[in-house]
């Protein structure tokens, strides 16, 4: 409720949306939904479904359009004219909450353990590439990471031409079958 009556009250010219997701992320951080520091990540989830998302808002907002006395800002906002407290104060948020509901199930069932089987490989990618290669920065083996992220599972010529022209084509081979190993290892 508070979430989402925050961005029915559009209270700032920019930052709504992300003062919005904040405040879902704090209140379930508040509610012990989360562990202590860790951010739940609902809010890829929210955005994955934009179109529901904003269809669950203009189901509220839409027919309150007709109430509002409003005029335009020379900044491109709006300024509403008249009192609209009472629209706000005990609105019915069922739409919202079983839309968050679902974009919280999501998170847990399926972009927690994507996101954990993601880190895991790349631990495993990272920590086998030391030992093929020896002692390389982090930022080069995640550098290394993503672009065979791009290339799925291939580095591209650009890479193997600039980024990565120290490796001799085994080197790359076996860099790309390893990245390989690592992402369809329990998939």
């Amino acid at each position: 409720m508070v979430a989402f009556g925050f961005i029915y009250i559009h209270p700032f010219e920019d930052g709504n949306g992300r003062i919005h997701r904040w405040l879902i992320h704090h209140v379930l951080a508040r509610a012990g939904y989360n562990p202590e520091g860790f951010v739940f990540p609902v809010s890829a989830a929210i955005l994955r479904r934009a179109s529901e998302y904003q269809r669950v808002l203009r189901s509220y907002s839409a027919p309150l359009l007709e109430h509002l006395e409003w005029e335009a800002t020379e900044e491109g906002n709006v300024r509403v004219l008249n009192q609209t407290t009472r629209f706000y104060r005990y609105f019915d948020a069922t739409a919202h909450a079983e839309f968050l509901y679902d974009r919280v199930e999501e998170t847990v069932e399926h972009d927690l353990p994507r996101e954990v089987a993601y880190l895991e490989a790349f631990d495993r990618f990272a920590e086998q590439a030391q030992r093929l290669l020896g002692d390389m920065p982090h930022s080069t083996v995640d550098l290394l990471h993503r672009f065979l992220i791009r290339g799925e599972g291939r580095l591209s010529k650009r890479a193997r031409e600039k980024e990565f022209a120290m490796l001799s084509e085994d080197e790359a081979r076996a860099l790309e079958k390893l990245w390989y190993e690592c992402h369809s290892d329990g998939q």
